[in-house]
């Protein structure tokens, strides 16, 4: 158990590495990518730091910056359109009626763009991991070769995991934005597995920075075979890990600060892999009454 949380973790750290803070929601859609690559934080061990300057990666171009002031300025006014309406672009009624919701299909290549794969290759591992379209380009393809060899690097101790996650949404001119899911209760996929068990990984934004290392975790069993399978996860499942730590104190998930959502693979199995994805949704279950399925503990309890 500790050791699934703390290969996810390193998965979810090394997909984060490379976000910079200060300069992103300012200068982020006027810079050139060189900007990013200079903010990266992670460096693998043994390695040297880069002697550049980070000023000298820095590559703004006037015309480029109009071009993209234009693009969030269309942004930002379909942005007011759909604040107009609605929650989300929709009616109230719409909203406040809606049982099922697709948050993510894959019937293209625009669609496997707003995922990101990562592996231990990232800490020196040799694990593989690719996405790709399925047959006939309607379902996503996750797969690749998992390797627990440790790297020789005197000091990561564990190796072997792969991981999948979708991209942060982000409104006009570089703002965070979130995916509010308060009017749902469970998770719902339709998925393909080859019988190897995977992690189910959400991030939110944490309201205080102590909490920006915290992640809601549960498990996805599959049970392989030719036939499709549809799994619900109740959000009431989730338990919250630290740093790869699962935590003592646990709360339900704050469901309207949704940032992400992903899946790892760390068995500890040797050997290929693959998840088959149609669709990633939302429900709402009038028959799941549960809260939380964990126990959850006073703080200064009265005497």
């Amino acid at each position: 158990m500790a050791l699934s949380a703390t290969l996810l973790y390193n998965a979810y750290f090394c997909g984060r590495c490379c976000r910079h803070k200060a300069l992103q929601p300012l200068l982020g859609p006027l810079l050139s990518d060189s900007l990013s690559k200079s903010y990266s934080s992670y460096r693998r061990p043994g390695s040297q730091p880069e002697k550049k300057a980070t000023w000298q990666n820095v590559n703004l171009s006037f015309k480029k910056s109009i071009e993209v002031l234009k693009t969030q300025l269309s942004l930002l006014k379909k942005e007011t359109e759909d604040h107009l309406v609605g929650p989300g672009g929709q009616s109230l009624t719409h909203y406040m009626l809606e049982q099922t919701r697709v948050v993510w299909e894959f019937r293209g290549q625009e669609d496997l763009n707003k995922w990101v794969i990562s592996s231990d290759v990232e800490i020196g591992g040799k694990s593989e991991v690719y996405l790709k379209l399925g047959r006939n380009n309607q379902t996503a393809l996750l797969y690749g070769i998992l390797n627990t060899e440790v790297p020789r690097d005197g000091e990561t101790k564990y190796s072997g995991y792969c991981s999948m996650r979708s991209k942060p949404l982000v409104g006009s001119f570089a703002r965070k934005k979130y995916y509010d899911w308060s009017n749902f209760n469970s998770l719902y996929l339709r998925v393909r597995g080859d019988g190897r068990p995977w992690m189910v990984n959400i991030y939110t934004d944490p309201y205080f920075s102590h909490q920006k290392d915290d992640l809601y975790n549960y498990f996805m069993f599959t049970r392989g075979g030719p036939y499709w399978e549809e799994i619900k996860i109740p959000f009431s499942k989730f338990f919250i890990s630290s740093r790869g730590r699962v935590q003592d104190e646990q709360h339900p998930i704050w469901l309207d600060k949704i940032s992400t959502l992903g899946f790892t693979i760390g068995d500890k199995v040797n050997g290929p892999f693959q998840l088959e994805i149609d669709f990633i949704g939302l429900l709402n279950d009038r028959a799941h009454t549960e809260e939380f399925a964990y126990e959850l503990y006073d703080r200064n309890p009265p005497l």
